[in-house]
Parts: C-alpha cells; structure tokens; sequence
C-alpha cells in the first residue's frame, strides 16, 4: 500500500545541541520521586530479598536519572520528528528524513562523547573500554533499530512525528518512542552516564542501531558478514524481564479476483435490486491489528440497514458509523468500522476492524462479488478467534511459547482484485512445509466450496527463535528484580521477532514491562516519562554489571 510520508523534520532542525550541552545537567526528577514511581509494581510483587548489585552500578543509575531527564525527553523529541519510515527504492543514505535522523544521532553522540561510525543501513556508537585486558577487549553489544512503521496521523491528537508530552500528561506520545527511538536515547544517555562516572570496564559497549529493521532484515545480514558483533548481546526492542524465546513472524496472502456482474453498477429497470456488498478492505500495514475497515452497500432495505446498526451496537469494543443516502425505499450504505489498532503479535490485545466487520456483515446472503468471497474468507477461515481456529488443520502452540497467532492486518482493494494479508507468529513445534502445506489445503477446501480461484496464493514461514544459556541472563533478571520488587522473574517467550535472531547470545531486555500493553506499531504510540527513567535505571545498571572490571 502506499501511503503518504510526513516528514516533519523540519519542525526540529532549530533544536539546538548547545542546549543539549546546557541540559546534560538539569534534573528535573528527583531520586525519591523515583521511588514513587516504583511503588506501583513493588505493591503487587511478593516482596523478598532482592538480587545484590554493585553499589557502583545502583550509583551511577540515580545519577543518570538525575542528571539527564530532560535532556533525553529533548533528544526523544528530536528523534522522533523524523519519519524514519521504509519507502521503495530508497535507502538511508537516500531518504531525507533517514539522512537528517542519522545526522541527529551523529551530533547526539558527539555531545555525549560517544563515538560514532555510519555504515549505511547500520549505525555504532560506542563507549569503548577503559581497561582493556588485551589490545582486543571483547565488547556487550545493545541492539535496536531507528525505523518506524506507517502512521496513520488522523488517529493522533497530533501529529505522530511531534513528541505530544501534554494531551495526555505522564506519556510521550510519538512515533517510536516505545519502538525503538525511546529505546536508543535511553541506552545513549546511559553510556553517557557511565562515561562521566569514570566506571572502570574491560568491554567496549557498542550500540548498534538497524535502520530497516521492520521492512527487511537483509542488509543486516550483509552486515553481519563483515562485522564481528559482541559475543554477549541484549536486544532493546521487546519486554521485560528477559526474553528468550521469540515467534517466527509469518504471512499467507492471496488475491480475490476481481468479479463482474453485469449491470450491477447501473439501475435495474425493475422497482428493486437485491442488496450487494460491493466493497469491503480495511487495515494499514502488516504487522498492525487494524483499527479501521469499511464496507459500501448497494440497494439496502430499510430492514436490512436497521438490523445492521442494531447488530452493530452489540460489539464490544467496536465503533460504527453508517453513512447513506436513499432512494425508491432503496439505500447505498457506507459503513465505517473502527476498533482498536494493537502490535500483531500481541493481538489479544487490539479488537481487528477487519474481522468484526465481517462478522456484522454475516447477517445476510450476499450476491457473489469480490467483495462478498472476501468477506467469506474473512469469516469462514479466521472469524473472530486469534489462534487459526477455523483454517484448517494450523492452531497448534508450544508449552513456553504459546500458540500459533493469526490475524488479518491488510485487505486492498486494487485492479487486480482484493489482496489479502494474513499475519501469522509461530512457535516451535510445526516445520514450515507442514505449515505451508495445511494453509494451501485450507484454502483449497475454500476456493472449491465457493467454485474460485484466489491468485498469488503464498506464504512464508519465518523461524522461531529459543536462545538458551546465555551467560547475561541471570544478571539481567537480577537487575529487573532489584529495580521492580518481583521476586525470581523468569524468562519470557513473545510473539514479536527482533534482530536478536541474528546475534549469538542475544537476549530482548525491555522496553516494555510484562503484563502492560505494548503500543509498538499501534496509533498513538508512547512510552510513559516513569517507564523512561525506570528503564535508563535498569539499563545503566546492567550496562555496568556486563561491561564492567570484576
């Protein structure tokens, strides 16, 4: 799909990094107000002795904290204002918006001391170790990404690349404050923070930022295969306390032919004509929930219109608004549906405008049009569920990792038809020609009972990831122990699919806390200021703790 990119980096370009400098020192939050903070979590948990830390490391988190509150919600905001979105046929050394968010993190870095290397789609910034045991000292290698998935800005209070601090006070509400920009501003300043504390470390502590992270992860690879990464790594773009399982991100999409009815389009000389879906889509990009869909309705009876808006009233968490205009006792209907956008590996937590739609549309027998088999595919293969309940033979889930997810995040009308797009996270458990094989069955049965031939018919099946005995592991759950109160956490399995699968020892270490909704690719994206500062604490700790001379 393409959509329009809003670039607003020029709102930001006067920001001024002399009065970053100024802001290094401000403190705008005090170490107590820190405490408060906490609370929150700490009154839930089974409260026990927590994990040891150095007393090193627990000082220099509160100083971060501390000294550059402000100074990270600036650079937040200057990260933000870029629309570091994927667009065809350019890279980041061609993309405006990417060249000037480079330059941003560039300045930042020499602001901080950090040093700084472009290598197109891949940037480093670097704190290198003081206290090197060999003139080769091995390095704790921060992973995480600088682009952003598509917003929508009709569904924001502002627009998404303007950091909005005030219509909802305590968020940062922006494109990538939660992923991933928030994420590299945080691991930035606690470097910085480490710097200035003199700490002495026998690794080199590299943070590496991708640029296509959410679009395609091959130039990474190329990377890869040049670059030495980090024998030890964390990943800073999932959840707390430590993940070390993560689903294969997935996708089977297909193509409705288009279908002609002859004279739908025009007026039957009779009095009436039978009531015809004539458009159903909804849905912005593959690996969101979609928020919004639509329907458009020929020759609607006023009991068929009546007995839709009664039907819509009793969704839950859905929204509708009919627009309509009458004629001969005959209504054209425009249905406008909109539910909740959410991460599409955590689709339990959005409500899919898509399949809700179709399943208020399920009421009546449509007359066949491209529209009305993709609203039978939406409702005969996916429904309501989540878990590839009615697609055949592919619900299956692993005892850590949970079930197999799928959801429709895209349908598109276009001339060829409507293109469908399945988001599918799976676990361990299923090879992926068994996987591709009960889809194709699936749709087979489908296209047979409804006597058609979907195109383009593909899937892709992406590996599940389980990262076992790496050495930082322990002390990063140490770490979210100390900081949060809970008591023994264990590690974590997701649905989402990080860089960490190309990284040895590469575990996920936040943003996000476990049991709160992540607004990662969801509108109105945002990171709340208390988990901002929560994670350069936690962040700043465990940078110590791996990095530092024993």
């Amino acid at each position: 799909m393409d959509l329009p990119l809003f670039n607003y980096a020029n709102c930001s370009r006067a920001f001024s990094y002399s009065v970053l400098a100024a802001a290094l020192f401000v403190s705008s939050q005090s170490v107590a107000s820190q405490a408060v903070q906490i609370k929150a979590v700490q009154a839930q948990a089974v409260q026990t002795k927590v994990p040891s830390l150095s007393a090193n490391a627990l000082k220099v988190a509160d100083y971060a904290v501390t000294q550059y509150d402000t100074a990270m919600v600036q650079s937040l905001a200057q990260l933000v204002s870029f629309n570091t979105e994927a667009v065809a046929g350019q890279t980041p050394d061609t993309n405006p918006a990417f060249v000037d968010f480079k330059a941003s993190l560039k300045q930042l870095s020499e602001a901080l001391g950090l040093d700084y290397a472009d290598h197109g789609y891949v940037v480093l910034i670097g704190l290198d170790a003081n206290s090197a045991v060999s003139n080769e000292p091995k390095k704790l290698g921060i992973v995480t990404h600088g682009d952003v998935q598509p917003a929508n800005p009709a569904l924001w209070a502002q627009s998404p690349y303007l950091l909005d601090t005030q219509s909802e006070p305590g968020k940062l509400i922006g494109r990538g404050t939660e992923d991933d920009k928030g994420a590299i501003v945080t691991a930035m300043y606690a470097m910085k923070a480490i710097k200035d504390q003199q700490i002495m470390r026998d690794r080199r502590i590299e943070l590496l930022v991708y640029l296509a992270e959410e679009s395609d992860w091959e130039p990474l690879k190329t990377f890869l295969t040049s670059y030495t990464p980090a024998d030890m790594n964390i990943t800073i773009d999932a959840e707390y306390p430590v993940v070390t399982a993560e689903k294969g991100w997935s996708k089977i999409s297909f193509t409705v032919p288009n279908i002609t009815i002859a004279n739908i389009e025009a007026k039957s000389e009779a009095s009436t004509q039978a009531p015809t879906l004539m458009a159903f889509s909804g849905g912005y990009f593959a690996s969101q929930i979609p928020q919004q869909a639509e329907a458009e309705i020929k020759a609607v009876t006023p009991e068929l219109l009546s007995k839709l808006q009664d039907r819509a009233t009793h969704q839950q968490g859905m929204t509708y608004r009919f627009e309509h205009s009458c004629a001969n006792s005959q209504c054209d209907v425009h249905i406008f549906a909109d539910g909740k956008a959410a991460h599409s590996s955590t689709p339990e937590d959005g409500v899919n405008a898509v399949t809700h739609l179709a399943a208020l549309l399920e009421v009546h027998s449509w007359p066949k049009t491209t529209a009305s088999l993709t609203l039978a595919a939406m409702n005969e293969l996916v429904g309501l569920g989540i878990y590839a309940e009615q697609f055949g033979d592919l619900a299956y889930k692993d005892d850590f990792m949970g079930p197999l997810t799928l959801a429709p995040t895209v349908v598109m009308q276009t001339q060829k038809g409507t293109e469908v797009t399945i988001n599918l996270r799976r676990p361990v458990g299923k090879t992926p020609e068994l996987l591709a094989k009960q889809a194709n069955e699936a749709l087979t049965l489908w296209q047979a009972k409804h006597q058609v031939q979907l195109a383009d018919i593909e899937s892709y099946w992406g590996e599940p990831m389980v990262m076992k005995d790496a050495p930082q592991q322990q002390t990063l759950l140490d770490v979210f122990a100390h900081f949060t109160g809970i008591a023994d956490p264990k590690p974590v399995a997701i649905g989402g699919s990080t860089n960490s699968k190309l990284f040895p020892n590469a575990l996920s270490f936040g943003p996000a806390m476990p049991g709160v909704e992540y607004t990662g690719h969801t509108e109105k994206e945002f990171i709340t200021h208390k988990q901002f500062m929560l994670n350069l604490k936690m962040y700043t700790t465990a940078f110590i703790e791996l990095s530092a001379v024993k």
